[in-house]
């Protein structure tokens, strides 16, 4: 009888992922798409751009006082963003 070596398909899929050097910016789009959700559909409303360098997440906002209040929940914020994707992806927020 041959030995088998059963995967997932996602468990394929992610190594592949892993060896090209695609994980990392895959996650990292997920992540910025899931900015409207975690923020919400009035902070989405107020927000003009959002990306992602050396580990932070920065977003820049239309009203200084949203950015200010926002500015108190970025532990809260990172780590709601990292569950919303099931990886770590980033260490912090910063508004601008």
């Amino acid at each position: 009888m041959f030995k088998r070596n059963v995967q997932s398909v996602k468990d394929v899929i992610l190594q592949v992922l892993r060896e090209q050097g695609l994980e990392t910016p895959l996650n990292q789009k997920r992540l910025v798409e899931a900015w409207p959700e975690v923020a919400g559909p009035i902070v989405a409303g107020y927000t003009l751009n959002t990306y992602i360098y050396n580990q932070t997440l920065y977003v820049r906002l239309s009203s200084p006082a949203l950015r200010a209040d926002l500015s108190m929940r970025r532990q809260e914020l990172t780590e709601k963003l990292n569950a919303a994707v099931g990886e770590q992806v980033i260490t912090d927020v910063r508004f601008g």
